[in-house]
């Protein structure tokens, strides 16, 4: 079966034969359904953990036993326990001169993130994307556990890096993992809905802490169910796609066998189908890749760190953000609610999005919307329009945020496919350490965070405009097509 593409002028493209694995396992069924189901359930605990300090460290009142005030220094601080009786504020006192202490372990955790997310994007491509996932899972269960044992404050922040690295891993690993099993034409829609898992985990986040009030109970009760992921050992596949870049056919072979079975496909000509397919690599010199391989060659090195750019840029808005407008009065388990209901409508909307338009016309168009959003809220300040200005604008962050997932999975060869992923969540990771500090300077002027914060999704338009559409495309395998991919020369 062939397919007729064009290029981003237009014009009509060669006939490309469909993609051998979607032609053997087909696009999507019963052996697609129930891997989604098996990699959703990471994506709950991954919501845990990093929305976790939320419940951790939440806006606690005290009074001083000597001044009868909240003031600093604070020799005997009293605090008000009657909504969480424990949190890591009140077991360290980290108020007044040590309050900084709160951010710190947040962004000891991002940095955690980034250092997994590309640590395990490059392990991924060379070892495979089964055996770093469950290296993921086991490093995430063990370390969530024992920072419910945390004796001190700095024990708690360095574990929380050991949990930053896990979470990092395991969103890189399951999420290429997913798509290299997924057809083009389910791609769209299963890409978005990974990340529900994390928008209701979000939701039931609240729930835990409303139960589990003490900060150790309630780090317990979201760790200790983790344990379910033991069950990737026996589980979780290996990508076929890989198996067959690294040359390693007859492992690839015996599972999509299996997967063909259980879809009701064809299991005959399987062998002879992808034996052509891997002496069409061996031809094309494709092999083990690695992060390295992104900045060898002019093209691959322009898509990545553009690429990169934008990740960087709804992490940096969507967390920045949130956070800007996060410190809202009322009740803190409802606000909670609210902010992960938004967000889950958010990742339900792109569906329908990335269907209609290409992945390129959706992240202009929202990164557009989120800037002039910010930008407005420099003249609105104090109402609740402000509050909708600022709820769109985070809500158009996190769908480009959903969408470039899906098109930078498309963008890369299986080869790097994990590194690039690896590489563009860093520097998302980037983006979120660097939003705090722009939040603060509402301290300098009010106008200031609205402005900065604006500024580089107009830049990220900009960058987009530079990249190919991938929509339509079959994924690729090797260096060559990833270099050749969206050159005007590639209609050829």
């Amino acid at each position: 079966m062939e397919s007729q593409k064009r290029d981003d002028n237009g014009e009509e493209r060669t006939p490309v034969p469909q993609d051998a694995f979607e032609k053997i396992m087909g696009s999507f069924g019963r052996y697609q359904l129930w891997l989604c189901f098996v990699i959703f359930l990471s994506k709950f605990f991954v919501s845990f953990n990093q929305m976790a300090i939320i419940f951790l460290a939440p806006k606690t009142t005290y009074i001083c036993e000597d001044t009868k005030a909240e003031t600093c220094p604070c020799n005997k601080p009293i605090y008000d326990t009657s909504i969480f009786p424990n949190t890591i504020v009140t077991e360290w006192d980290l108020i007044c001169e040590r309050k900084w202490l709160i951010s710190l372990t947040q962004t000891f955790f991002q940095v955690g993130t980034l250092i997994g997310s590309i640590v395990f994007g490059m392990a991924s491509d060379k070892y495979g994307r089964k055996i770093p996932t469950i290296f993921a899972m086991v490093l995430q269960m063990v370390t969530s556990i024992s920072a419910a044992y945390a004796p001190n404050y700095w024990i708690f922040t360095i574990i929380r890096i050991l949990i930053g690295i896990a979470v990092g891993g395991s969103m890189v690993t399951t999420f290429v993992l997913l798509m290299e099993f997924i057809g083009n034409k389910y791609r769209e829609t299963v890409s978005a809905l990974y990340h529900t898992p994390y928008n209701i985990g979000h939701m039931i986040l609240p729930l835990n802490a409303y139960f589990f009030r003490n900060f150790r109970q309630f780090q317990l009760s979201i760790s200790i169910p983790s344990a379910i992921l033991m069950s990737y050992f026996c589980l979780l596949p290996e990508s076929p796609r890989w198996l067959v870049a690294v040359e390693r056919t007859d492992k690839a072979i015996g599972i999509l066998e299996r997967a063909a079975k259980i879809n009701k496909q064809q299991v005959s000509n399987i062998r002879s189908e992808i034996e052509a397919y891997h002496a069409q690599l061996l031809k094309n010199k494709s092999g083990k890749g690695t992060i390295k391989d992104l900045f060898r060659t002019p093209n691959l090195r322009k898509n990545i760190m553009c690429m990169g750019f934008i990740w960087m840029t709804c992490s940096y808005c969507f967390y920045g953000v949130s956070q800007y407008v996060g410190q809202l009065y009322g009740n803190v388990f409802i606000n909670v609610v609210s902010s992960a209901s938004v967000c889950l409508l958010g990742t339900l909307s792109s569906i329908p999005l990335m269907k209609i338009a290409g992945r390129k016309k959706v992240v202009i168009t929202f990164n557009s919307i989120c800037a002039i959003c910010l930008l407005s809220l420099m003249f609105i300040e104090g109402s609740v329009f402000s509050v909708v200005l600022a709820c769109i604008g985070v809500v158009s962050s996190f769908i480009v945020f959903v969408v470039v997932y899906l098109y930078c999975s498309e963008l890369f060869p299986t080869v790097v496919r994990n590194a690039a992923i690896g590489y563009s969540s860093m520097m998302a990771r980037v983006g979120s350490m660097i939003a705090p500090f722009v939040v603060e300077a509402k301290d300098t002027a009010p106008w200031l965070p609205p402005l900065a914060f604006a500024i580089l999704p107009i830049i990220a338009c900009i960058v987009t405009l530079f990249l190919p559409e991938t929509k339509d495309c079959d994924l690729m395998s090797s260096l060559e097509e990833g270099e050749n991919f969206g050159k005007k020369s590639s209609k050829k």
